[in-house]
């Protein structure tokens, strides 16, 4: 009898290590939602809830939309001629110039971070740090 209620205590100890484990995991990975955007046709604006502010990124004439993508921290607006992210920590849009002839394969975007593949680069954005970083394919 004293084997196994010693069992038990040993089970529910176990039990709540790996509770308080999972618990722990899905706060460090469950990141508020700070950014809405709101999409018009000549311009995108960021509402950042954390910094208290709005962010216009008006675009250039000829300047179109191709897709966008909204996270919890990060943006990312791709249009005709450049990459724009924006992140919550630091406020502010931050773009990259696409090169010619280069096409969006992909967008994604999760809590803070984004990356862009297109034909010819891999881009990734880290909202943290507010900093696009690239290499070729």
């Amino acid at each position: 009898m004293q084997r196994l209620s010693g069992l038990r205590g040993y089970v529910f100890f176990v039990l709540m290590i790996v509770g308080l484990l999972l618990h722990a995991h899905a706060v460090a990975h469950n990141t508020e939602k700070m950014l809405f955007l709101v999409v018009d046709k000549d311009e995108v604006i960021a509402s950042n809830t954390r910094l208290g502010r709005f962010d216009r990124l008006v675009l250039g004439p000829r300047e179109k939309i191709v897709d966008y993508k909204v996270a919890n921290a990060v943006a990312v607006v791709v249009t005709n001629r450049r990459f724009v992210a924006y992140g919550i920590l630091q406020g502010g849009w931050n773009s990259r110039r696409t090169q010619p002839d280069e096409r969006l394969v992909s967008l994604e975007v999760a809590d803070y971070s984004a990356t862009v593949l297109t034909s010819d680069r891999i881009l990734n954005y880290s909202g943290r740090a507010g900093a696009w970083s690239e290499t070729k394919r």
